[in-house]
């Protein structure tokens, strides 16, 4: 019989066991809450409270995160707001993930009152009390790997694998003006970022060619970029509707 066990390597697996809401900096909260028919106000409502107690709260669209937070996306929390709701009483449930989607921390609230805006409301303030101020730690920035053991007729075979298939290598790259640092955010798209600049320098989404990618400046303005001999290549708008070739060496 086939034998499998999966032994959790990597320091940050073993940092991430005992982690505490308390002690990341960023919270991303969605945009919509699902298992809600509206909203009810509860997302404004825990996004004061996370603010009340020094959280810095960001969308979920990972593109309008900060670049600390966009370099390092182990550094967020993702929260959600869960309608638990049973027969007679109005419940929530809240959660908060890690970048490695291990639950951190669940917290429950429940109400007697029957108005759902002022139900769901007066449950989920019941659970700002087991929300402690922020106290921020390094977080790792590695995904957690896995090592799968499988044993078949008292053979072994050692496989490893990583929870996430986005290659979060950190490149370098300058015009000789600027150093710049590419972002993997997911298969689809990436970002150059300076780490002195709280905005991505350009946001690249693939196309339907490879290695050629739409591209929107920091400034807003939208061009194409794409690869050559390893480079990144932006076509810069220039006066007149004219472009200029800008390249970015790998360094």
């Amino acid at each position: 019989m086939k034998k499998i066990s999966l032994i959790i390597l990597t320091a940050s697996s073993i940092f991430a066991f005992g982690q505490k809401v308390s002690d990341y900096k960023y919270i991303s909260l969605p945009s919509k809450l699902e298992t809600f028919k509206e909203d009810f106000g509860l997302n404004d409502l825990l996004t004061k409270t996370l603010r009340s107690k020094n959280y810095s709260v960001i969308p979920a669209d990972k593109l309008q995160w900060p670049a600390e937070a966009q370099s390092n996306p182990c550094n967020v929390l993702m929260a959600d707001i869960i309608n638990d709701s049973g027969f007679l009483r109005n419940k929530v449930l809240v959660q908060f993930k890690d970048c490695n989607d291990k639950v951190v921390s669940s917290i429950k609230g429940a109400s007697n009152i029957k108005e759902y805006k002022e139900g769901y409301q007066y449950a989920l303030k019941q659970t700002f009390v087991s929300i402690s101020p922020a106290n921020p730690t390094a977080q790792p920035t590695s995904p957690v790997k896995v090592q799968e053991t499988i044993t078949t007729n008292s053979t072994q075979v050692v496989t490893n694998s990583s929870s996430s298939s986005v290659d979060n290598t950190a490149l370098k790259f300058s015009n000789g003006k600027m150093d710049l640092q590419k972002i993997q955010i997911d298969n689809s798209q990436f970002i150059l970022v300076n780490s002195n600049s709280s905005s991505p320098f350009a946001t690249f989404k693939a196309t339907t060619k490879n290695d050629v990618f739409r591209v929107k400046l920091q400034n807003g303005e939208s061009t194409l970029g794409y690869y050559e001999n390893g480079n990144i290549i932006i076509e810069m708008p220039l006066s007149g509707g004219e472009y200029g070739k800008e390249i970015f060496y790998k360094k």
